[in-house]
């Protein structure tokens, strides 16, 4: 059997099977939770969206994550104990806790926080040593530059040292070009692994004019992708950098780089790969979001599998998606350090026979930190330990951030810039990247810092009309729910504090906002202009202070910080879709 019709004859409970009689377990012990006898001769390890977090976290996965059309009620787009049913996962669990939102704040107190990188460098050594000496690779998705105060103070080189001390293999992008390109490739030139990205290229002035490029000939910025010998069977991966870059964060910081998801180019590749290297598994190492990358799945030929990034899905099973050669494995190893990807491949001179796929997540109380890695992580943080532990306020609610629409985090941060700005309404970003905070907490810099720190966190308070606001509404909506994954950009809506609307996601484009109203009920006026407050503008600097300052001012003021009203949107033509659980908005048949 060659490496193709082996994914055409395996069934997805194949791969379930061994992941749920893990992931079922409820145990004290690292040996128990962790513990499977090893399978086949190739293991593929696979964090993505880390986000720079190096130390243990909380984060809520969504209550919200909906599918439409042939998305609904597919994986990634279930949640809740409709997640866990699907998933083979038993309620009331640690990896219940791990996997979904339910029971989040009694939870997170039982089992503790999740991630770092001094407990993730202990498991990422146990599962190597599981499989021997070179029979593994350690791949990283991208987005590990950036997310945190000591990311933004080194330009991300605090994460490249600690991503050498861990022994990433191989990564590819796309956070990390929020820096400017000579920091990004300095980072790349002091990353002891390999950087790859087959669809990234320089514009052709930039080439005229003595630009860089890993090949000046086919035009592209990084090396299109590798070849490893890995248990004795030749591995090719490919890198997938995010394709909507320089449209979803500032071209500014990169002009002279062009992106896009380029299906074309990679079945040429995939091909090429095929006729002149002959390997025994393809690999895309992507970070173009799980509905891009099934659709991918179903275009391109070739590929064994696809680990993917960018929308933060914690898939405890893969999906296989069916093309022309056969079939695709794809998954998406979740954020925040949270979740670990082990891939086991059976490779035979025949080609791939058989594979297990697992999703652990890294409980930091199972874990004992890895010294080297603790050490490494101290020194990065001792210049900075004052401000990042300055105590602003008291968290009166469970605060979080992701699912499609607001999170109380967000709304917080709304609230701040409404209340500093003396704005009507307030627009944030719908980042799926921030951290977890437990009712009682003490809210500190840090953690705000985990919130907002990005390269372009300048804040504007401006007038806009209504009509304005609506088609920004109507174009992040579009991004998140176009029927064509190849045009959604991977992030959630944006949050606007201060007012409410109706949102209807199977509605076209253009028509899914309606009913915009100011808190007090007053419609928003198409023609009339409100003080709209907001941040992180990607065409153009801002003129105001970082929103890191706007809402620590919020927030001193506070004492406890409340969330009076969350503004989440009504909702149309959802009913009874799995991808939306205890919605806390109202929603319309």
């Amino acid at each position: 059997m060659d490496r193709r019709e082996f994914l055409g004859l395996l069934a997805v409970a194949g791969g379930a099977s061994s992941l749920a009689s893990c992931v079922t377990v409820n145990s004290a012990t690292a040996d128990d939770f962790y513990h499977s006898q090893p399978f086949g001769n190739v293991r593929l390890l696979h964090i993505t969206d880390t986000h720079a977090q190096l130390l243990p976290v909380y984060f809520r996965e969504p209550n919200v994550n909906i599918g439409q059309g042939g998305a609904w009620g597919q994986l990634p787009h279930v949640v809740g104990k409709a997640l866990l049913d699907e998933s083979g996962i038993e309620q009331n669990t640690r990896s219940a806790h791990a996997f979904s939102y339910l029971g989040f704040e009694e939870a997170a107190v039982r089992y503790g926080k999740v991630g770092g990188f001094s407990h993730l460098a202990t498991l990422v050594r146990r599962l190597r040593a599981e499989c021997g000496e070179g029979n593994s690779l350690l791949l990283d998705g991208g987005d590990t530059w950036q997310g945190s105060g000591t990311a933004f103070w080194t330009r991300g080189k605090d994460m490249v040292g600690a991503c050498n001390l861990l022994g990433v293999d191989i990564m590819t992008g796309h956070w990390e070009f929020t820096y400017r390109e000579e920091e990004v490739l300095a980072n790349i030139a002091a990353f002891n692994g390999e950087f790859v990205a087959q669809n990234i290229f320089v514009t052709e002035d930039a080439l005229f004019e003595g630009a860089n490029a890993f090949d000046e000939d086919t035009g592209h910025a990084f090396k299109p992708y590798t070849l490893r010998e890995v248990g004795g069977r030749k591995i090719a991966v490919i890198g997938q950098a995010f394709p909507y870059t320089p449209i979803a964060n500032p071209a500014r910081f990169i002009p002279d780089w062009t992106f896009g998801i380029r299906a074309a180019d990679l079945q040429q590749l995939v091909d090429r790969i095929i006729t002149s290297d002959s390997p025994d598994a393809i690999i895309l190492l992507s970070h173009n979001g799980m509905d891009v990358d099934i659709k991918l799945a179903a275009t391109v030929t070739g590929i064994d599998a696809i680990l993917g990034g960018h929308t933060h899905d914690g898939m405890p099973v893969p999906v296989l998606v069916d093309n022309a050669g056969g079939k695709t494995i794809v998954t998406n190893a979740g954020s925040n350090g949270k979740f670990i990807a082990v891939l086991d491949l059976d490779i035979a001179d025949s080609g791939i026979r058989d594979f297990r796929y697992r999703l652990l997540p890294v409980f930091s109380n199972l874990l004992a930190p890895d010294q080297e890695m603790e050490n490494y992580i101290t020194r990065v943080r001792a210049p900075h330990l004052e401000t990042l532990h300055e105590p602003l306020a008291e968290a009166g609610s469970l605060l979080y951030r992701r699912g499609n629409f607001n999170g109380t985090f967000d709304q917080l941060i709304c609230d701040a810039q409404r209340a500093v700005g003396d704005a009507q309404i307030a627009l944030s970003p719908g980042f799926r990247w921030g951290t977890t905070i437990l009712p009682g907490q003490t809210i500190t810099m840090e953690h705000i810092l985990d919130q907002t720190c990005i390269t372009y966190p300048e804040t504007y308070v401006r007038e806009m009309s209504g009509e304005q606001i609506k088609l920004i509404l109507e174009d992040v909506c579009d991004n998140l729910f176009n029927p064509d994954p190849f045009y959604q950009q991977g992030g959630d809506m944006v949050r606007a504090g201060g007012m409410d609307y109706v949102c209807d996601p199977a509605a076209k484009v253009g028509s899914r906002i309606s009913a915009m109203t100011l808190d007090d009920g007053t419609a928003i006026d198409p023609n009339k202009n409100y003080k709209v407050a907001g941040w992180a503008t990607v065409g153009s600097q801002a003129p105001g202070p970082p929103i890191w300052d706007v809402v620590a001012e919020y927030l001193r003021n506070s004492g406890v910080a409340r969330i009076r009203k969350l503004n989440t949107p009504v909702l149309r033509s959802v009913e009874g879709n799995p991808g939306l659980a205890d919605y806390s908005g109202v929603i319309e048949s």
